[in-house]
């Protein structure tokens, strides 16, 4: 299929900044954290929520700011983690869709300031993230209701995040999770497994194949963290009991691939996987839902699964 005519527009648009700057080497974080900020800023405001508030818990490396968005009679509770390649985004970059699935599932979302990289590198953002868990369930009944259900959700590199979640909550005794909520989730950050939609989709459709190598040297601290299931977490000796997954991907994606490895490999393992591939759509899509129908759709179907998970 060819690229969604709705996103045409702004896969132009990011092109031809990208012809005109720098090379991403030689641009500060600064400069790409301003940069993602000013196109996350294209979307939208979200809607109203019961109650949206910001809070600072304490983590094993300071305060981790969230940001609470709560409905009406919330059941069950999202911990989400949002995108950006553990470098760029924040809180403020995901506003939207944390709440749209707040309204649509039903269920409270904590998103996640966990810390970035280079500041702070692997594995600062899986301590800060496994800490917002295990908050989030210690408090559930001040977030949503006595016994409340847990699940996690990320976009992207917080997609990345959520998945080791669950295998942390698995090996560590950790809170029950009831579902693994995971947008174009890298899970191979060795660059050696041959994914073809890295070298098919590597250029010229918003994510490239540079950017990612550009995160991740701002989030690991050598190339040997990437052997480490808990940055790579297709590399994990075992995905059986792991809880059910949506896992969603983008047709022009160059995290497709990984993705789709990754919900194979989970039901190889015995885990009941949804995976949903986005036709004509790129890496960001689930973002701009307030644009493109096939983003408000993924996060509708992220929603849904929440609310039915979570029941």
């Amino acid at each position: 299929m060819p690229l969604d005519p709705q996103v045409q527009p702004l896969v132009d648009l990011v092109n031809a900044g990208a012809a005109d700057a720098p090379s991403i080497w030689d641009q500060s974080v600064e400069e790409r954290r301003s940069g993602y900020q000013a196109l996350t800023a294209a979307v939208p405001a979200g809607p109203d929520v019961n109650e949206v508030r910001d809070e600072s818990i304490p983590g094993p490396g300071g305060d981790i700011p969230i940001r609470i968005y709560r409905p009406q009679d919330a059941h069950g509770i999202v911990v989400f983690y949002h995108g950006g390649g553990w470098t760029i985004g924040d809180l403020d970059t995901h506003d939207e869709p944390c709440r749209q699935i707040a309204l649509q599932s039903g269920a409270t979302v904590v998103s996640v300031g966990y810390r970035l990289g280079p500041e702070a590198r692997f594995p600062a953002a899986v301590v800060d993230s496994f800490a917002a868990l295990t908050w989030a369930a210690e408090n559930r009944d001040v977030l949503a209701e006595p016994g409340a259900k847990l699940a996690v959700c990320g976009d992207s590199a917080g997609g990345n995040l959520a998945a080791v979640m669950c295998l942390l909550a698995r090996g560590l005794d950790g809170p029950l999770i009831h579902a693994q909520l995971l947008v174009y989730p890298p899970v191979d950050l060795r660059g050696t497994a041959g994914f073809e939609s890295l070298a098919t989709n590597g250029v010229g459709y918003i994510l490239s194949a540079e950017t990612i190598r550009w995160f991740q040297a701002q989030y690991l601290n050598d190339a040997s963290d990437a052997d480490d299931w808990r940055a790579s977490p297709l590399l994990a000796n075992s995905l059986v009991g792991l809880p059910p997954a949506l896992v969603i991907t983008a047709e022009f994606d160059p995290l497709r691939d990984e993705g789709a490895a990754y919900a194979a490999a989970l039901r190889d393992a015995g885990v009941d996987v949804t995976h949903t591939n986005y036709e004509g759509m790129v890496h960001t899509f689930f973002q701009f839902g307030p644009l493109f129908d096939a983003g408000a759709r993924s996060v509708t179907q992220v929603a849904t699964a929440a609310k039915e998970r979570l029941a």
